[in-house]
């Protein structure tokens, strides 16, 4: 019967390391990086996702493109000072933040501020 205690501490301690190990570093150690932070539930943040996916097919292997989500992983949400979700934030290669947007983020002005980022 002790070993049913010891067990369960033991899975209970590799649960969140596991959960731990699944938040990626934002930014991406050089390279541009947009972070979109939101949430699997809400309804801007879904429709972001073909957004985000046309961005990342577009701009593989110059862009990161990162998705958070701050419900899952609430420290997130205080660590890049958001307020309203979804946000996303882009990161010049250096690190650097260099703009922020908050809401719903059509592919064509997403696209243009990757541009503009990239030509800096």
């Amino acid at each position: 019967m002790k070993f049913v205690p010891l067990l369960l501490a033991a899975l209970l301690s590799c649960a969140s390391c596991l959960h731990a190990a699944a938040t990626p570093e934002v930014p991406v150690k050089g390279m541009a990086t947009v972070v979109d932070l939101g949430s699997k539930a809400c309804i801007p943040c879904k429709m972001m996702v073909p957004v985000l996916e046309a961005i990342q097919k577009r701009y593989v292997g110059k862009v990161a493109v990162v998705f958070l989500d701050v419900w899952e992983n609430s420290e997130q949400a205080e660590k890049f000072g958001i307020r309203a979700i979804p946000t996303q934030i882009f990161f010049d290669k250096e690190g650097k933040e260099v703009s922020r947007h908050e809401g719903f983020l059509d592919e064509k002005p997403f696209a243009a501020m990757l541009d503009k980022l990239l030509a800096n």
